[in-house]
């Protein structure tokens, strides 16, 4: 059959994302994969060049997406269809372009960890994730924030005269227009993926990008790249050199062999062909390689511990089998940013496809013997001159323009092609895309003044252009309100505090009040923090209670009568960050007031009962702090390692050993031994802290 893509519905148990938190996410990601890198690591000059460059400040301008819960219904998702006589992709335009599906038809076997739910997490670095498939990450180190979002695609004529489908967006993080195209030439085993980065500003830019595939796992799947040495990250932090394939006392390239989550980095040798392979014990499975920059690549382990198969069940539906990941990456690991000149672009072709290897040699003791095994099968099935091939074929198709849209993504590429008259051939960011999000913008572009009586809601730009309009525009509530988000955004925090203090000034209400919490919490001012988040609660509930306030009255809480309407849904958010910082100033009555005054079915959520037991521990109740874990609960969007559960079980546990008296290093070591997690709670993704 000749190479086709076409529109599908694919139907899936699915836990709705809810709405996007309403707060700005002022604060600093509190990326888990920061590092502590012992002196003698001896990074290579560019990885040490690399580590730390540019990281983010905020997640500005995007918001947290933590809406989701864990009731899952089948829903129908629009899907995408590319396929030829050889191998069907289906992909999700609607959810990150993700690849839900590889499967080959001469075998019937699909060549991914296909995930039969579609389960939010709290992974990505806005919040909602999910596993499975093939995922593309662009922005910054963590799974990106496009993860459940929409892209733009199409169709595209693709090299040999067949059929493309491209997919395309505007990244935030990093303002950078990115595309991917995927091509299935008649006949292949293989998928090609082009992708391309482009840097249109006129400064250098840090760029992240690691295509991640999610592949089954079990007591026999051996993950294989061409390296005798990796960089092994762990949750505890640390960067280190390792042997590849033993490590430890384990051989750590099957999956199962470690007990805590982690990051393999594979040390690839200058030059060599870069690819990486999952094969279960028959010796079958699939292979991915690439063209250079892609150079990177890296296997990521749940493993066989505890908490790694709690994580793997929390992901999906019981009964499903595990997974581990197999990713390429621009840089050795996912710590580093790599820059993109002005102007320059990124661009270079993958391949995934099947992959059959002896499965004497692939599971021998003899490490070399293995790797060759697998670059035997390669080279056979996919020589690296063809590739190269392909990647200058396809390199020419990357400037054609679609010729038939499939599915829209957001209107923020359109908004910045109108601020810079930028042409992007390709990637069209029509004008037609941009919604209520943007409008507001748009005017701004055109006449100088923002046209709001308060905060706009949504996710506004920040970048130093937008700066530049917002100063230039009248003073009011909703400019210096959001010069403030810009402010912070460029790491100009007093200017940013001076600013927020002006949008109170001019009535901006309860928004401003929650970015001064934070800025006073950010730089360690707990007390005064404690004040303003109490002042905005105050606030916000003033709106809350009234739903059906005057203009006037709204415009005193949030500014419009619009964001009133919000106040509701903002008060969870709202008393999610407050409670912790009320707790650190002492203030355990004023957090218990607040979290009374959710409704029942906001304070039923795991979030509030977590916090809820936190209370009534701070307050002197640990026996009633024990019953909230006992009756049982669970965090929907509970973050990648977050310790925040068991540390607050074992708080509980040793409080109700010490009694009245003090909490000694033997109560703690007794509160351990006798009082374990229950399993419920077990999300620790490192090795329990010694005492």
């Amino acid at each position: 059959m000749a190479t086709s893509v076409r529109r599908t519905t694919l139907t899936l148990p699915l836990a709705a994302l809810g709405p996007d938190n309403p707060l700005p996410a002022l604060q600093d990601p509190g990326d888990v994969h920061r590092v502590e890198i012992p002196k003698d690591a001896a990074l290579p000059a560019d990885m040490a060049r690399q580590i730390g460059r540019q990281p983010l400040r905020s997640l500005l301008p995007v918001r947290m997406r933590d809406g989701y819960g864990r009731d899952r219904h089948s829903t129908d998702l629009d899907a995408l269809v590319i396929e030829n006589d050889r191998l069907r992709a289906t992909v999700l335009p609607g959810l990150g372009g993700r690849i839900h599906s590889l499967h080959h038809k001469p075998t019937g076997r699909e060549l991914l960890y296909r995930n039969p739910v579609m389960q939010p997490a709290a992974f990505a670095l806005n919040g909602a994730w999910f596993s499975g498939g093939i995922e593309w990450n662009i922005g910054a180190t963590g799974h990106t924030t496009l993860s459940c979002a929409p892209l733009h695609a199409a169709r595209v004529p693709a090299p040999d005269g067949g059929e493309m489908l491209r997919l395309w967006e505007w990244e935030r993080l990093r303002d950078l227009p990115f595309q991917v195209d995927l091509w299935l030439p008649d006949g292949a085993d293989f998928l090609y993926v082009g992708v391309r980065i482009r840097n249109p500003h006129h400064h250098t830019v840090p760029v992240y990008w690691w295509s991640n595939t999610a592949v089954p796992e079990d007591a026999h799947t051996r993950v294989l790249a061409p390296a005798d040495a990796a960089w092994h990250f762990g949750y505890e932090r640390t960067l280190r050199h390792v042997p590849v394939p033993e490590s430890d006392g384990a051989d750590r390239t099957y999956p199962l062999e470690s007990e805590f989550p982690a990051d393999y980095f594979y040390d690839l040798p200058e030059g060599a062909r870069p690819w990486i392979a999952s094969l279960d014990r028959d010796g079958h499975g699939l292979v991915q390689t690439s063209t250079v920059p892609l150079t990177g690549r890296k296997l990521f382990v749940w493993g066989a511990g505890r908490a790694g198969r709690r994580w793997q069940r929390w992901l999906t539906a019981p009964g499903t089998g595990g997974y581990a990941e197999i990713q390429a990456g621009l840089a050795r690991t996912q710590l580093e940013h790599v820059p993109l000149d002005a102007g320059g672009e990124f661009s270079w072709l993958e391949a995934y496809g099947p992959l059959a290897a002896d499965p004497a040699a692939v599971h021998g003791a003899d490490w070399s013997a293995a790797r060759a095994a697998v670059e035997d099968g390669l080279a056979a099935a996919l020589p690296r001159d063809d590739v190269d091939a392909a990647y200058a074929a396809w390199l020419p198709y990357a400037d054609i323009e679609p010729k038939e849209k499939l599915a829209t993504g957001s209107g923020w590429g359109a908004l910045e092609v109108a601020r810079t008259g930028l042409e992007l051939p390709g990637t069209p960011f029509d004008p037609a895309t941009m919604g209520a999000e943007q409008q507001p913008w748009l005017a701004l572009l055109r006449t100088g003044e923002l046209p709001a009586a308060g905060p706009v809601p949504g996710p506004a730009p920040v970048a130093p252009p937008w700066r530049d309009l917002l100063e230039s525009a009248s003073p009011g509530p909703a400019v210096e309100y959001h010069l403030g988000l810009a402010q912070w955004h460029a790491g100009d925090r007093a200017q940013a505090v001076r600013s927020w203090e002006r949008a109170l000034a001019h009535g901006a209400g309860c928004l401003p009040l929650y970015c001064l919490a934070v800025a006073e919490s950010v730089a360690g001012e707990t007390a005064h923090a404690a004040d303003r988040f109490t002042e905005a609660f105050d606030c916000a509930t003033g709106a809350a209670a009234s739903d059906g306030a005057t203009a006037s009255d709204a415009s005193a809480a949030f500014g419009d009568p619009a964001a009133a309407r919000a106040g509701r849904e903002v008060l969870p958010a709202l008393v999610r960050e407050a409670v912790p910082v009320l707790l650190a100033a002492g203030r355990a009555e004023t957090a218990a007031g607040m979290l009374a005054a959710l409704r029942p079915a906001e304070r039923a959520r795991g979030r509030f009962r977590l916090l809820a037991a936190q209370v009534l521990l701070a307050q002197g109740q640990p026996r009633a702090a024990r019953e909230i874990f006992d009756e049982g609960f669970e965090i929907a969007d509970l973050r990648e390692g977050d310790e925040t559960l068991s540390d607050t079980w074992y708080a509980i546990a040793e409080r109700l050993l010490a009694g009245d008296g003090p909490v000694t290093a033997d109560t703690v070591a007794r509160a351990r031994a006798e009082d374990p997690l229950p399993e419920r709670y077990e999300f620790r993704m490192r090795p329990a802290k010694r005492t």
